[in-house]
């Protein structure tokens, strides 16, 4: 086994399979991605999405909102998206402030156009098991794994971190593979230990530098869901270098991020089809 899980094999093979999917359809898939006071991380993320999608035949409509965008405002636009027809996956990029980020809010996207799952229906159809959209950050990790043939099935996994955008989502679906899965997060007393112990550690707490060499064992395999953006426009993963060098790790940038764009693309061709768009 390598020394870095990159995310290429995955992507490429879900790229390939979008690409074939999207020009079977009758019109052309739309992902509309809305923003909230853009960041300058978050424009550099919508073109990464925008030239990926170029090549897919899939459209994306940028929907930028100011910073201090009214609840009422947010709620109308994604209304008004999941009414259009031209429209078939919805995208909204988080975090948002505080004032956005009601559960109600979220809930008032179509969850048939929920490609990244953060409406309560694409949550709860998760956790059934119902057909939906899972977060794609936790989907990637899935799809990562499978590509470099690691089967989660019977092994010990410490997931660190429980948002409802990586970390609890991607727990249920390494459940669903028969891990047997420990849940970890800032009051987990000796989260090292924990994390040693796994056989499998995702790192998903949003903390730049947060596993250090006390948390891991050298060959173990670990996954780096975060990608914190610093100042200087460069991405920091929650696994410090110097822990990345002994163990068997997804890069940053270049690991779990690519499979998540590739996903969210496979996602809103799945949307296209689903509203029947032959």
């Amino acid at each position: 086994m390598p020394n870095t899980l990159t995310g290429t094999p995955a992507a490429a093979a879900i790229y390939a399979q979008v690409r074939t999917r999207a020009a079977r359809l009758a019109v052309r898939p739309c992902l509309a991605a809305v923003s909230v006071g853009a960041q300058p991380d978050d424009r550099a993320y919508l073109r990464s999405i925008a030239q990926a999608a170029a090549g897919c035949g899939i459209t994306v409509r940028p929907v930028p909102l100011p910073a201090d965008c009214a609840p009422d405002t947010l709620t109308d636009t994604l209304r008004a998206l999941s009414a259009d027809g031209a429209v078939h996956g919805v995208l909204l990029l988080r975090p948002l402030p505080e004032v956005l980020r009601a559960q109600e809010i979220l809930d008032t996207l179509d969850a048939r156009k929920d490609v990244d799952g953060m409406t309560t229906a694409s949550l709860g159809a998760l956790v059934t098991g119902a057909a939906g959209f899972a977060p794609c950050t936790a989907e990637a990790c899935m799809e990562l794994l499978r590509a470099h043939g690691i089967d989660p099935a019977g092994r010990r996994v410490t997931v660190v971190g429980r948002s409802l955008v990586i970390g609890r989502p991607a727990a249920l679906l390494l459940t669903r593979a028969d891990a047997t899965v420990t849940l970890c997060h800032r009051k987990t007393p000796d989260l090292a230990a924990r994390c040693r112990d796994a056989d499998i550690l995702l790192a998903a707490a949003g903390a730049p530098g947060l596993i250090t060499t006390d948390f891991v064992r050298p060959g173990q395999i670990v996954l780096d869901a975060g990608a914190t953006a610093l100042p200087d426009g460069t991405l920091r993963g929650d696994v410090a270098p110097a822990a990345a060098a002994i163990t068997v790790c997804t890069p940053v940038p270049g690991g779990i991020g690519s499979v998540t764009t590739a996903l969210l693309l496979r996602h809103t061709v799945q949307a296209a089809e689903n509203l029947r768009h032959f």
